[in-house]
């Protein structure tokens, strides 16, 4: 038998397509429509489109039991994993001859875990890479069969990082797994220094304080591009933050104001010119246009 793909998002169909060009790919296997609007419309994942475009035959376990079901009747050769979000039982490790190979956006043992690529900005960390790793029980702790780094630009977000490691990933998934399949390519352990998790991103914790330094906050709004995004709490309800840029102006902690022709957002330790924002129930807008439409009238935010 050939080959089995577990993903979820567009970051994954780089890998995707990488496989194919490695094994034959006999099932993809993605979650199952969920509805994505107020009206309750079902909405396919993206791996689940391209390997309809593809021609793959595709699978949507809605249980852990039914997906294991899945893998252990299906008799693959080898697994290929890219954030499909959920953990593999040791059952279904072990359904497979050559085990699973995960893509992961970091440079383990550096943000193991669900959100790796924000974590990452958010921290300010020069550089990332991905990681191709044997899948073991642990959290993203198995042997690694190769890694390619590269460095994070300081206007990168969450969204471009994503992207431009997606195919970095790829890359990997091309020019290794013919190695490990054919013996000679070897894991090898994760190193025991350096570990880190990312955690899981939340809306509650996109929101920007006051009390946030400055560069901190700069980087979050980055990181947060575009999902979950950044916000601030305004007695007008919750303002998303888009895009910033950096600024030497001093203002209040908590206030943003005009400023000349720029919109200021004060945080501890300095202050961020917003760019691109998003006031409650409305689409986005320039940060100017917004203000305009308040006649620069400063607001508060907590």
């Amino acid at each position: 038998m050939g080959a089995v793909f577990l993903g979820t998002p567009a970051a994954a169909i780089p890998s995707l397509a990488a496989l194919a060009d490695v094994e034959d790919i006999d099932l993809v296997i993605t979650p199952p429509d969920r509805g994505a609007s107020r009206g309750k419309i079902k909405t396919a994942s993206p791996v689940k489109t391209a390997a309809r475009q593809f021609g793959f035959a595709v699978s949507q376990p809605e249980s852990p039991q039914e997906l294991s079901e899945v893998l252990v009747e299906g008799g693959f050769n080898v697994g290929v994993i890219v954030a499909y979000g959920r953990i593999l039982t040791p059952v279904m490790l072990a359904a497979v001859q050559f085990g699973f190979l995960n893509v992961h956006f970091s440079l383990l043992p550096r943000w193991r875990g669900a959100a790796p690529v924000e974590r990452a900005i958010e921290a300010g960390d020069e550089r990332t890479g991905v990681t191709l790793m044997k899948v073991d029980e642990g959290l993203d702790t198995g042997a690694i069969l190769g890694e390619i780094a590269t460095p994070i630009a300081s206007n990168e977000t969450g969204g471009s990082l994503t992207a431009r490691l997606s195919y970095l990933g790829a890359s990997l998934v091309d020019g290794t797994m013919p190695e490990y399949l054919n013996g000679r390519r070897r894991p090898v352990s994760q190193i025991a220094s350096g570990v880190s998790y990312a955690e899981r991103l939340t809306k509650i914790g996109a929101q920007l304080t006051l009390g946030v330094d400055a560069a901190k906050a700069e980087r979050r709004v980055r990181a947060f591009q575009p999902r979950p995004c950044a916000w601030v709490e305004t007695a007008e309800g919750p303002l998303r933050i888009h895009a910033v840029s950096t600024t030497d102006i001093e203002i209040d902690p908590g206030t943003i104001t005009l400023v000349g022709t720029r919109i200021v957002a004060g945080f501890a330790n300095g202050a961020l010119e917003l760019l691109v924002v998003q006031p409650p129930g409305k689409p986005k807008l320039s940060a100017s246009a917004w203000m305009h439409g308040r006649r620069g009238e400063p607001i508060r935010f907590k």
